[in-house]
């Protein structure tokens, strides 16, 4: 089985060894994202940006990495979610936590490094390009597969539980992991032109798939709502279980539309490089959309806590064991 695979491989280092590998990289990933790094004629006029992102950014980690531990803690402990609901809302909160523990960090060494007049080297910008786009495509593709997953639970209604199992879901939770490893590798070997290419089609179907889920969910929830009414549904259980849905099927539509407000933006940046080149001006945007788009990690805890009654009363619980008691 693995016999074509080592054969290929061979030959590749071959005609390839492992030093022209190398400069393959370098030149493909590394010189192309030095020249879009602040020349020594940016730094003055982007260095009150840099500080101002790098304090946002040192801040945003902290309380991205308190809110999503909190918020996975408080998954696990809400028996009363769906179990592919909940491995969906892992899958996020661990991936927000990832931006947390990972890009923010990373981004602020960049920071401080162009504040410092210092380049990064080779394997920081390999290590930095590695784990943005692992982590950026990992919740992108949580958020649609949740929108999907809240449109099948209206629109399958009492067969929701018989198609969308726990052993699917977590197939594909894990396939979404290796598809995103997969496209940071990609992006690692790519010229730069073509990676910026690649990751923005794939934001735009992202952004394009989940909006049309969104919507059809909408349209799903105004049909079912309608039949209960003309047909005077008396089933309490019924009405209750339907009402659930509806407002789990709201809590991931704000979900949505805060992420197309913090990634929206990103996108447009790789639109203004590819019009207007490389630019002064267009340098210090591209530091502001990425923290906006890191921003989205610390708000969708938020999001889970305020639309979700569960996970918020097991936050609150959280809370109150965790604050001292004092008494008077």
């Amino acid at each position: 089985m693995w016999s074509i695979p080592l054969v290929w491989l061979t030959s590749f280092l071959v005609q390839y060894p492992f030093c022209a590998v190398f400069n393959i990289m370098e030149n493909s990933l590394c010189n192309e994202l030095l020249q879009n790094l602040p020349s020594k004629s940016d730094a003055v006029s982007l260095y009150s940006s840099y500080i101002l992102c790098c304090v946002l950014n040192a801040f945003l980690s902290y309380s991205t990495i308190m809110l999503n531990i909190a918020t996975i803690y408080a998954v696990k402990r809400t028996p009363s979610l769906s179990r592919p609901l909940r491995i969906l809302l892992l899958n996020l909160a661990g991936s927000d936590l990832g931006v947390g523990l990972l890009c923010q960090p990373f981004l602020v060494t960049l920071l401080v490094k162009w504040l410092q007049d210092n380049n990064p080297s080779f394997s920081t910008c390999t290590g930095f390009s590695i784990i943005l786009t692992l982590f950026s495509s990992v919740s992108l593709l949580g958020v649609m597969v949740m929108s999907l997953d809240r449109f099948l639970a209206i629109y399958l209604h009492l067969r929701y539980q018989e198609v969308i199992t726990h052993q699917r879901v977590t197939k594909v939770v894990i396939s979404l992991w290796v598809f995103s490893g997969f496209l940071s590798l990609v992006a690692l070997w790519s010229p730069m032109n073509i990676t910026t290419v690649i990751l923005f089609i794939f934001e735009i179907g992202c952004l394009v798939t989940t909006t049309f889920l969104n919507y059809k969910t909408y349209l799903a929830v105004r049909r079912h709502r309608n039949q209960i009414n003309s047909l005077q549904v008396q089933n309490t259980d019924e009405m209750a279980n339907g009402l659930s849905i509806r407002k789990s099927a709201l809590g991931a539509f704000y979900v949505y539309f805060v992420f197309v407000l913090c990634y929206l933006p990103h996108i447009c940046s790789y639109a203004a490089v590819t019009i207007f080149g490389v630019k002064t001006a267009i340098k210090g945007l591209s530091i502001y959309t990425l923290t906006l788009m890191f921003l989205n990690s610390s708000l969708n805890p938020i999001i889970y806590c305020w639309k979700m009654r569960q996970i918020r009363c097991s936050v609150m619980d959280i809370l109150r064991r965790a604050l001292p008691r004092h008494n008077y």
